[in-house]
């Protein structure tokens, strides 16, 4: 993939899992979010086993950007390449590849190399320090992977609602008025810089015990499409990461109404948050009750809300 010539940063790291392991993480995009900590959503757009359109939305600095990303995936040279194109102010793209090396037993190579235009890339050393930070955060989602199947954690709740998907959508979005309406949110900070994007701090109490929690995080909002996009950036325990999705099933007489989460455990803060001896499998269960009890709350709320709106206008 050319691109005009520029600055350019190589980088690689050694890393303790098999190269297959870390080459299938590299080309499994859409579940990033929650294994990279910088990547908030990803969606694969067109995808022909070996050419693929990414929208990706990453963090940097605190802010949320949006990038276009192509990518040409080589599975026998456990090797991508790819280009990175900025989705609001487009200009010559980024382009870079990562490829993975055998390196040992259980062990690989992993190396990064980015190109930006000249005259991109901040200021000395930024791009170097970039290269860096994604190398390490690759290299410890990647060492985890004897460990993945128990740490990772998926599910959804759902309710149907006889109501219009507007007023739903308008409950989900207006995350900054839960205090007042959802029994487990204590208090809910948000900002929208821009049209769509929200950062919020929630502040909840844990289930039974009612400790306090706090969580930061990053909310996309699609009202066309009917769904916002939920990455904390800042997790209670036992809690790693967490991603979570409202999405909107609209058919003739209602909407169902679903809830997805994501979800990877923080393995050493299992006792802390359980008790001495509890395991994986212990907050494993713990998760699961703890957020579908809140997001079941949340949808019956939303439900009851957009079901009273239908009934006043009778």
């Amino acid at each position: 993939m050319p691109s005009q010539r520029g600055h350019c940063a190589q980088e690689s790291a050694s890393v303790a899992a098999p190269a297959g392991v870390v080459y299938g993480l590299l080309a499994d995009a859409p579940r990033w979010p929650v294994l990279l900590p910088g990547i908030v959503h990803a969606e694969r757009i067109d995808f022909d086993g070996a050419r693929e359109s990414l929208r990706l939305w990453q963090l940097r600095h605190g802010q949320v950007h949006g990038v276009l990303a192509r990518r040409v995936l080589l599975p026998s040279g456990r090797r991508i390449e790819f280009e990175l194109q900025d989705a609001v102010l487009p200009g010559a793209p980024v382009s870079g590849s990562w490829s993975v090396a055998p390196d040992g037993a259980g062990c690989c190579l992993l190396t990064l190399r980015q190109e930006h235009p000249a005259g991109t890339g901040g200021p000395p050393g930024a791009l170097d320090a970039q290269v860096r930070a994604e190398l390490s955060a690759v290299r410890a989602a990647a060492e985890r992977w004897e460990r993945l199947d128990e740490l990772l954690l998926s599910f959804e709740d759902s309710v149907y609602v006889n109501g219009a998907p507007e007023v739903v959508y308008d409950f989900l979005y207006r995350i900054g008025d839960w205090a007042e309406l959802v029994p487990h949110v204590e208090r809910a900070e948000v900002t929208e810089d821009r049209p769509g994007v929200q950062t919020t701090v929630l502040h909840t109490c844990a289930p039974g015990t009612g400790r306090p929690l706090v969580s930061e995080g990053v909310r996309l909002c699609f009202p066309a499409a009917g769904r916002i996009v939920h990455k904390e950036t800042v997790s209670p325990d036992p809690l790693a990461a967490h991603c979570t999705e409202w999405s909107l099933e609209p058919d003739a007489s209602g909407v169902r109404v679903v809830c997805a989460h994501h979800v990877m455990l923080r393995q050493n803060t299992v006792e802390a948050v359980l008790g001495k001896g509890a395991l994986l499998v212990d907050a494993r269960r713990h998760v699961r009750q703890w957020l579908g009890r809140s997001s079941t709350e949340t949808l019956d709320l939303a439900r009851w809300h957009a079901e009273s709106a239908v009934r006043r206008l009778r």
